[in-house]
């Protein structure tokens, strides 16, 4: 569905459940920028219920990474009010009895590529939008 992600070439994905440490499982890069998908798993069914980014473009130009990259957007950003993922993800696939999140990475920003991680979250939300008519559910209000 996302045919410009195919483009990136340091991507990978990690499968989360309620029973296991996000830190543990997480396996996006330490010191890189990009966007992430995130899927629930749940009843046989795969549905894209998130869409993020980590990384910014500062005014000359260049990109600073988040301290700890997306790793540390994905693990310890905040979701759901004012608590990081790593334990506002654990009760939502408690809360919504999913069974595990598949979680896929991109890293938009290296040496072969630069892509504003911000302006290819907004690209893919704004498919994503095209196709469905509204943003993901975990995405809220933008």
């Amino acid at each position: 569905m996302f045919d410009e992600l195919t483009k990136y070439k340091n991507k990978n994905h990690f499968f989360y459940s309620s029973d296991q440490d996000l830190s543990d499982v997480c396996n996006a890069p330490k010191n890189a920028s990009g966007i992430y998908l995130v899927y629930e798993l749940k009843n046989g069914r795969i549905k894209l219920v998130y869409i993020g980014s980590s990384g910014k473009v500062q005014n000359d130009g260049q990109i600073k990474h988040r301290d700890g990259g997306m790793f540390d957007r994905i693990v310890n950003g905040h979701q759901f009010g004012k608590i990081p993922r790593k334990k506002s993800w654990k009760q939502k696939l408690i809360d919504e009895d999913i069974d595990a999140l598949d979680v896929y990475w991109y890293e938009t920003v290296n040496k072969d590529v630069f892509d504003i991680p911000a302006f290819v979250e907004a690209q893919i939300l704004q498919r994503f939008l095209e196709v469905y008519g509204r943003f993901p559910r975990w995405n809220g209000v933008l």
